[in-house]
């Protein structure tokens, strides 16, 4: 098991790496090519579940409103109490948003529980090629995977720059591994 300053000071760097990530352009180009690769991975039908950025995170939302254009439904999380999984709500990108519990713009209310997406983008403070991730260290996309795995299929695909890309995340039983990670650069298929 991994020591939990381990992971706090590599928290601490990465957020370091993707805040100095400053330009706006490159940050536009990374998102369009990372709508791009999402689009290309042949996704299985259904719900993809992502997120609206927070801070520096890539912005994983030119990639919803492009597979909402190719069929999929798509859907925001909604934040729980620390420690829980997301749920999911249907997100039109037309619909205002409202602010949730860290400030993070949600599906209002009124928008459709999505109970099972067959699809998770997420968002990744750093990620190493064996599919290992690091959040922010609440454990909702950890909790939210682990919940939906034992539900049935999802595929998990983590979305970041490439600059994100560490030698080692410091992982723990808990941890989830992801199925592809997507960067501007590269899309890398984890396991078979």
């Amino acid at each position: 098991m991994t020591d939990p300053q381990g992971k706090d000071a590599a928290r601490r760097q990465a957020r370091a790496v993707r805040d100095a990530i400053a330009d706006g352009s490159f940050r536009e180009r990374a998102a369009l090519a990372v709508r791009d690769r999402v689009a290309g991975l042949g996704l299985p039908p259904g719900v993809v579940g992502g997120y609206w950025p927070l801070g520096s995170e890539l912005d994983a939302r030119p990639a919803l409103i492009h597979l909402r254009t190719l069929g999929h439904g798509v859907a925001l999380p909604v934040s729980g109490p620390r420690g829980t999984a997301l749920l999911f709500r249907d997100w039109d990108p037309d619909e205002p948003a409202v602010a949730g519990r860290y400030g993070i713009l949600e599906p209002g209310e009124g928008r459709a529980v999505v109970p099972h997406p067959s699809v998770l983008l997420v968002p990744l403070l750093a990620f190493d090629r064996g599919g290992h991730r690091l959040g922010y260290g609440a454990g909702y996309y950890d909790r939210t995977l682990d919940v939906l795995r034992a539900a049935g299929p999802v595929l998990a695909v983590g979305v970041a720059f490439a600059a994100q890309e560490v030698a080692t995340v410091p992982s723990a039983d808990h941890d989830e591994r992801l199925d592809w990670i997507v960067t501007e650069r590269e899309t890398l298929r984890i396991g078979g």
